[in-house]
């Protein structure tokens, strides 16, 4: 098996999205990859799985990896569409993890917030 990443990477991302048929919090620990600032995860069980069903119906999740917390859209990375950010995801997955067959998800925290000073400081 491939070697699960650096020291200083974690192995598990913690996704919440909004449950589509109760409207409660469902959480689930997976392996994640990262492109630029966005995070990607595989679904084995591609639009079958639950959680992304859930995340088909409100787009809008958190998910926490080590200590940082982060809020964003999710997506479903389309083969049709995008076949060469699909390939590297599932190559980058494989890499980490010695897997990465599955459907693509990208999860999206935007547009970077500019840093902001406390009041009174110059």
């Amino acid at each position: 098996m491939a070697s699960r990443g650096t020291s200083d990477e974690q192995e598990f991302l913690y996704l919440t999205t909004r449950g589509r048929k109760t409207g409660r919090d469902r959480r689930i620990e997976i392996w994640f990859t990262r492109r630029g600032r966005s995070y990607y995860l595989v679904a084995e069980h591609g639009l079958r799985a639950h959680w992304v069903q859930n995340l088909l119906e409100e787009p809008r999740v958190r998910w926490r990896v080590g200590t940082t917390e982060l809020r964003g859209r999710a997506r479903v990375v389309r083969a049709e569409t995008a076949a060469t950010l699909v390939r590297d995801i599932q190559a980058r997955s494989r890499k980490k993890y010695g897997w990465g067959d599955g459907l693509v998800v990208e999860l999206d925290p935007g547009p970077r917030r500019p840093h902001r000073r406390p009041h009174g400081d110059v």
